[in-house]
């Protein structure tokens, strides 16, 4: 069985994220993995919205799926960031005590 080798830059080899993404850009795979598989976004669409080659889309996406471990530590990562975001910035009313 061959190996794949991706053009993907790993979060460890990035100097803008801290997940992988495509190189000379800041679009990340996780970004192109949720507007194509969640939001339903064609390939093409997101090619043309990041003036992206449709070939950086799938390589994205596939990377994803060959990757899971890693790709779900990232999608850990940022749910925590969020849910610490969402504390932080939480108005509540103040107490009489």
């Amino acid at each position: 069985m061959a190996t794949s080798q991706y053009r993907i830059v790993s979060g460890d080899d990035s100097d803008i994220h801290d997940e992988p993404h495509l190189p000379d850009s800041r679009v990340t795979v996780r970004e192109i993995r949720t507007r194509v598989e969640e939001r339903g976004r064609s390939p093409e669409a997101i090619a043309d919205r990041f003036s992206l080659d449709i070939a950086d889309v799938y390589e994205a996406l596939a990377y994803y799926h060959s990757n899971p471990e890693e790709m779900r530590a990232v999608e850990r990562r940022h749910e925590r960031a969020d849910d610490v975001a969402r504390r932080r910035s939480s108005i509540a009313p103040p107490t009489d005590e």
